[in-house]
């Protein structure tokens, strides 16, 4: 069974004889200790809090039974990992600029407003982590305002916060639709189609932070942690 926050990834999925519904990965409506594995791949990254990452992942685990296992699967900040390019970074469109710069775009919605009062409401934990993350030497940079930076697509992360262009391929622009015309080139084929560009949040993880958060709930044992093509795994048992 699967399950998505997409309408419309779920009515495809119905198209092809698949079982899935609309719900949200925070609060899923299937009983407690009734799975016997669960996936979550490209999901929490999505989430702009380290309490609400960590509250996905809990609820992933009450959704297993005792012995059951889960797969998780997130971005990662490291697209290059023993001297290794992803395959993200080598898809780059016959770019021959190794190092292009991110553009260092803004957005309206401030860090903020995405979640909860952070001053109020974060956890000793959320703390520990990121004095511990601080101490890791993944190169990020914490966001010295509250705009986000908007990522180059094929390029290495520069940020752990930041937004990633959506070029809406073969749409029609609409008039009330909000198209991000810095990010194409003035005079080019594409700044005379313009197609709507959406931003997508997301939270890259270093190495070592999705398994930290997973070792934070005493309810389940990590079996394995693992780098594959620009992500970090974990495979989760519920104790």
């Amino acid at each position: 069974v699967g399950c998505d926050r997409s309408k419309n990834l779920v009515d495809i999925c119905g198209e092809k004889h698949f079982q899935a519904f609309v719900c949200d990965a925070l609060s899923v409506p299937i009983r407690s200790s009734s799975c016997d594995a669960c996936i979550s791949i490209a999901v929490i990254h999505h989430f702009s809090t380290a309490e609400r990452r960590l509250a996905t992942i809990r609820e992933l685990a009450r959704l297993l039974r005792p012995g059951g296992t889960a797969l998780i699967y997130v971005w990662a900040m490291e697209q290059e990992y023993k001297n290794q390019k992803s395959k993200y970074l080598k898809e780059k469109n016959g770019s021959k600029n190794k190092d292009k710069k991110m553009n260092i775009g803004t957005t309206q919605r401030p860090l903020s407003d995405q979640g909860p009062d952070n001053s109020s409401q974060d956890s000793a934990w959320s703390d520990q982590l990121l004095k511990d993350l601080k101490d890791e030497s993944c190169g990020a940079k914490l966001v010295a305002d509250f705009r986000l930076p908007v990522h180059t697509n094929r390029t290495s992360f520069h940020s752990q916060d930041l937004l990633v262009p959506w070029h809406l391929k073969g749409g029609t622009k609409k008039k009330e639709e909000n198209v991000d015309t810095a990010l194409v080139p003035d005079g080019s084929k594409e700044s005379q189609e313009l197609s709507p560009v959406f931003h997508r949040y997301y939270h890259v993880f270093c190495e070592g932070e999705l398994e930290a958060v997973c070792r934070s709930l005493d309810c389940v044992r990590v079996q394995r942690s693992y780098y594959d093509q620009g992500n970090w795994c974990v495979i989760l048992e519920k104790l």
